[in-house]
């Protein structure tokens, strides 16, 4: 406990907490609607295309590579929404093809074009996570807070159209709901989230941090916002006891998060089934 008190003293380590926790609860209330619509792989896709804008932004030296990787992981989510309604390629088909594609080409580009003595350590830190969230500036964090607030209330506002569209698209488009822009959004809030996770837990690990918290909650409850407030609960409580495990042992961030949120997967099945024979 003296240690984390200490630790907690220092501004970075309080910056990658707070960081922490917007990201891990931003990604828990969409990942319910992507997990119920069988659309949880959406993550796993756009978090490769995110890695390929990276490989790109460092290879031209951009200093903040939010300003390409972001607008690009939107295109690439509108894209992919798109794809994916066609009937020549489904949607688990088009985000492997998106996926494989942007890794292998953002890859590709570091090998050829990389100026980085380290290759290796730059591709691992990407995929899995690295301490960079503890390197974090308080000009990244006002930008997660003020996307972060944007994605909640944004999720606030259009609660009820969500819920439509997640569990009957073609009752809600026959009733008059803009079921496509409604899907778009979600993309969208997706690519976003994305984003601002890929310096927490890496772009392999990102699925996990969307997909984990949601399954767990509905071990727990059958309503759709008691699983949405609970897997937010959860989310928030793994991402914060992983990145105080990870501060205090020294491992890496986004593997200590995700095997965390594994662990509490496991006591959530574990209560649901009591709590289903009780």
């Amino acid at each position: 406990m003296s240690d984390l008190i200490e630790y907690l003293s220092y501004p970075f380590v309080r910056y990658a907490l707070i960081v922490g926790i917007l990201i891990s609860l931003c990604a828990s209330l969409l990942g319910v609607t992507l997990v119920l619509k069988r659309f949880s792989f959406i993550g796993d896709g756009l978090s490769h295309v995110a890695f390929g804008a990276i490989a790109i932004a460092s290879v031209l030296g951009l200093t903040d590579n939010t300003l390409l990787v972001l607008p690009v992981t939107v295109i690439s989510a509108i894209l992919l929404l798109k794809t994916g309604q066609n009937t020549k390629i489904k949607g688990d088909a088009a985000i492997a093809m998106i996926s494989v594609g942007a890794m292998a080409f953002g890859y590709l580009i570091m090998n050829l074009f990389s100026t980085s003595t380290n290759l290796t350590g730059d591709v691992c830190s990407t995929l899995f996570g690295s301490t960079s969230i503890l390197t974090i500036t308080t000009s990244e964090v006002w930008i997660c807070l003020i996307l972060s607030v944007i994605v909640i209330t944004s999720f606030v506002i259009f609660y009820n159209k969500i819920f439509a569209v997640t569990f009957d698209e073609n009752f809600s488009k026959a009733t008059g709901v803009n079921a496509d822009f409604y899907n778009l959004c979600i993309a969208v809030i997706i690519a976003v989230i994305i984003v601002l996770a890929m310096n927490l837990v890496g772009s392999l690990l990102i699925s996990a941090l969307v997909i984990f918290p949601a399954l767990s909650a509905m071990r727990l409850f059958k309503s759709f916002r008691g699983v949405i407030i609970c897997s937010a609960v959860i989310s928030v409580i793994c991402a914060l006891a992983g990145m105080i495990i990870s501060i205090l042992a020294g491992t890496p961030v986004g593997s200590t998060i995700v095997a965390v949120d594994v662990a509490g997967f496991a006591l959530c099945s574990l209560g649901g089934r009591l709590f289903g024979h009780a």
